[in-house]
């Protein structure tokens, strides 16, 4: 049975499609096979991992197969590449009928059955492809950054969350939090971090990602981290949360 992840914050710059292209390589290095989908109209998961942006955007023609636009990023690794189109993006947001949603939530199910793990990246906002990839998911996986402003907003995120979770049509789940771009040596790194495990609990993962210059550097080369600098810090730290995303079953 697939299970399908959405990566989502509502803030920008706060890890958000570094953790959705390094979990989907991890899982995919772990057996498992895996889809990254790139939700967000900047494609940086599909620029990330060396791939051009796709010229019209699948999930705004339901009828047609995603097949067809999925790229091969490894042997266990594909990618549903993001799209720029200014139409195709707006065509999507505009939509007001909640079964054309449906529609694509079921085309989408019908073509991942064979994978494992489908990681949807979504873009930085509350819009409707945010909710649209909520309702499409069967768990939510939230990065918050160590740092007091990207805590802003995160009451709206949680709402937001909370709507999807109570949705009837679809059994969306609270995947856990992440805490990224942590910093040791800074006195607010442990601040924030102790409240925000102090506020969520138990759904925070154990794991934290440090800030490291190799995940920066990996997209330029169009790789994950993990295939990039296996041995660095980021590598390590992403290893050890896919590990505990593959736990949470």
């Amino acid at each position: 049975m697939t299970r399908t992840i959405c990566i989502a914050n509502q803030k920008g710059g706060v890890g958000k499609t570094t953790t959705a292209i390094s979990l989907a390589s991890c899982i995919a290095h772990s057996g498992s096979f895996a889809l990254l989908v790139d939700l967000d109209p900047q494609c940086n998961a599909t620029s990330g991992l060396g791939f051009d942006p796709s010229p019209r955007h699948p999930f705004a023609f339901p009828d047609e197969s995603i097949s067809q636009t999925v790229q091969k990023y490894s042997e266990r690794l594909d990618v549903l590449p993001g799209c720029r189109s200014f139409a195709d993006v707006e065509r999507l947001a505009s939509v007001q009928d909640p079964s054309y949603f449906n529609k694509v939530a079921r085309q989408l199910s019908r073509e991942t059955q064979g994978y494992d793990y489908v990681l949807i990246d979504c873009p930085p906002s509350l819009g409707p492809l945010t909710q649209a990839a909520l309702a499409w998911s069967d768990e939510v996986l939230t990065p918050i950054q160590c740092e007091y402003f990207a805590m802003e907003g995160l009451v709206q995120m949680i709402e937001i969350i909370g709507k999807a979770l109570k949705r009837k049509d679809r059994a969306l789940e609270y995947g856990g939090v992440v805490l990224t771009m942590c910093d040791p040596t800074l006195e607010l790194t442990y601040e924030v971090e102790n409240e925000v495990r102090e506020f969520f609990g138990e759904i925070v993962f154990k794991t934290t990602i440090p800030r490291d210059v190799a995940i920066a550097e990996a997209p330029s080369y169009g790789k994950s981290i993990v295939d990039y600098a296996p041995r660095s810090r980021g590598a390590r730290a992403y290893i050890e949360l896919c590990l505990e995303v593959l736990e949470r079953v």
